[in-house]
């Protein structure tokens, strides 16, 4: 019997110190969460920053592209209201642009004539 009490508070002692080591693991897993949750609120507060970031941007360009819409509207319509008068400078540069292939033509048909 003296030794069933004693085998008995050997098991006694061991299921105290297998509590005692589960008791600290999850006091540490507990510390590790409350770190990881601290964390993930500050991850989730900086990501909803940067989707008001994202669209302050979004609504920054599609302001900008707008304006550039409503200015190409604009210089259309004074493009449209200049004049189109054509100067004989432009009218002697559209023939210059022909005279080489003439010229080329003509070098073509001499070499006929001389074969």
């Amino acid at each position: 019997m003296l030794n069933e009490l004693e085998t008995l508070s050997q098991n006694i002692g061991r299921l105290i110190e297998i509590n005692q080591r589960h008791h600290e693991a999850r006091v540490a897993l507990e510390g590790q969460l409350a770190q990881l949750r601290a964390q993930c609120e500050t991850t989730q507060a900086e990501l909803e920053q940067v989707r008001q970031e994202r669209n302050a941007l979004q609504s920054e360009r599609d302001t900008l592209s707008a304006k550039i819409d409503d200015a190409q509207v604009r210089l259309n319509a004074i493009l449209e209201k200049l004049p189109r008068a054509r100067t004989a400078a432009e009218s002697d540069n559209q023939l210059d642009l022909l005279e080489p292939a003439q010229t080329a033509g003509n070098d073509l048909d001499s070499h006929g004539e001389n074969a």
